[in-house]
């Protein structure tokens, strides 16, 4: 395995620098990146960013927004919080199999003292029962990328300020609010690691997951961003990251909303009919899939709006490379009901 830890505290570099890593850096061997930055808030690939976030607050607070390639849910990040990510094979894991990459985390986590971290749902990682790590997958050329958080201390206040968690989604939970379903990380750690600071924090989990006693032991397996690298990551922070049309967009134009949550997430289809036929979809979300949702919806544009006619245009796809872990059947009723 080979590591980077990034110098940026600024989440849309970080995010630049990891789309680059995964495109064109080939190692032979597992990259795990770390990171962590100031305010900030990520929405998934798939969701509709106007409706996720407080705009008002996060504008009075100078809250930096982004979107990242990967789809799951709207996340808030700050300098309390650690990223790490892992860049493997495609070929190497399941897509959705997320306990492979986070479980070498949680086993360093129960040695620092959190013996009750365990992998829980679909992609979160939990302590006591409680949230303190989201994580979410993306695959492109051969490549996948498995990144998720580590609360250790993030303030707590803000995030029900930012967030516009849809009802249904906390309903769905059994829960009362947000808030009551996370928590930090540094309160369950052994009492030699109460006063870490992040970067204390993520070397020591380099020197667990390197199984080794000093940074010292793993410099030749740290990869150094060379000029020529910074260079091609400052075109994707700018034409990427930073760009407004791919953090915000423009919302769609629709006449119907079919919305529905999944085990495996929310799937939010906006669409348009005319003359009985798909003239316009789009579908939003929290839900994980190895291939781009639009790419499904396009195929649908001029199939006859109906369950049978819908059925037999689905019938050789495979949606579950859309929407992991929902089943075709329950997509195509969503997308037909009254």
């Amino acid at each position: 395995m080979y590591y980077v830890v990034m110098k940026s505290h600024d989440i849309r570099m970080n995010l630049a620098t990891e789309q680059y890593l995964m495109n064109n850096r080939s190692f032979d061997a597992p990259l795990l990146l770390f990171y962590y930055e100031g305010p900030s808030v990520i929405v998934g690939r798939n969701q509709n960013t106007a409706e996720e976030l407080n705009q008002d607050y996060i504008d009075a607070h100078d809250i930096v927004v982004t979107r990242r390639l990967s789809g799951g849910g709207a996340v808030y990040h700050d300098l309390g919080n650690l990223c790490f990510s892992f860049v493997v094979d495609a070929n190497a894991s399941d897509f959705g199999d997320f306990k492979s990459f986070t479980q070498p985390i949680v086993d360093a986590l129960h040695s620092m003292g959190a013996t009750t971290a365990e992998v829980s749902g679909r992609n979160d990682i939990l302590v006591d029962g409680k949230k303190f790590s989201g994580n979410a997958m993306y695959t492109r050329n051969g490549k996948t990328f498995s990144h998720g958080t580590l609360m250790l201390d993030v303030d707590m206040s803000v995030v029900p300020k930012v967030l516009n968690v849809p009802a249904d989604k906390i309903a769905s939970k059994g829960i009362q609010s947000v808030r009551s379903r996370v928590t930090n990380l540094r309160p369950y750690l052994d009492p030699q690691y109460q006063d870490l600071t992040v970067p204390e924090f993520r070397d020591i989990l380099l020197k667990r997951l390197f199984d080794v006693d000093s940074l010292d032991a793993i410099k030749d397996r740290e990869y150094q961003i060379t000029p020529e690298d910074q260079a091609a990551i400052d075109r994707i922070y700018n034409e990427v990251y930073s760009n407004w049309d791919w953090v915000y967009g423009q919302s769609p134009a629709y006449t119907q909303q079919k919305r529905q949550h999944f085990d495996m997430g929310t799937i939010d289809a906006r669409l348009t009919t005319n003359e009985g036929k798909i003239t316009d979809l789009h579908f939003f979300g929290d839900f994980f899939g190895a291939k781009n949702a639009d790419e499904l919806a396009q195929t649908l544009i001029g199939t006859v709006y109906d369950t049978a006619h819908l059925t037999e245009a689905l019938n050789d796809v495979d949606t579950n490379a859309y929407f992991t872990g929902v089943p075709k059947e329950d997509l195509i009723a969503l997308l037909t009901r009254a």
